[in-house]
């Protein structure tokens, strides 16, 4: 059964699941910032039905964050890229990555970030950028500019 769509609510994040919010897609945008390209190597490693990928790679096409590129043409074989905006994904991939190493009851933690051309692991956090302050450690609130209830200065 495929779920609402919220393409048409003013809201970024439920826009966001529209494109990403199946897991199987965060998966497969994970692999592809692993280095997995290809249909094959990707439908592997996830153990997803061929339909699915091929269903979630179309809707990362269709919206940007993902090229495809013929590697061989007979018969037609494509490996898949992450485009900027699909790489901009990866910040939020690292999040719940450490956020499951943390809390989901993972003992040792599966894998480990680290940078690729000195070999230092990494501990990813998101700051604000002003002042480098964890987010986690700031109050925040949301100033939502088209509710005429929210002081929006």
């Amino acid at each position: 059964m495929k779920r609402k769509s919220y393409a048409d609510m003013n809201c970024a994040v439920a826009r966001t699941l529209d494109i990403v919010g199946d897991p199987w897609t965060l998966l497969v945008v994970r692999d592809m910032l692993w280095g997995y390209h290809r249909f094959g190597e990707i439908q592997e490693r996830l153990g997803i039905a061929r339909n699915t990928l091929a269903d979630r790679l179309l809707v990362l096409v269709e919206n940007g964050l993902v090229h495809r590129e013929t590697y061989q043409d007979n018969p037609p074989r494509f490996e898949y890229h992450l485009t900027t905006s699909g790489r901009a994904l990866a910040p939020v991939i690292f999040t719940l990555m450490q956020w499951g190493d943390e809390w989901s009851g993972i003992e040792v933690p599966p894998v480990h970030l680290v940078e690729a051309k000195t070999g230092r692991t990494l501990s990813p956090i998101l700051v604000d950028e002003q002042t480098g302050t964890p987010l986690q450690d700031l109050t925040i609130r949301a100033i939502h500019v088209d509710d005429p209830r929210t002081d929006s200065k």
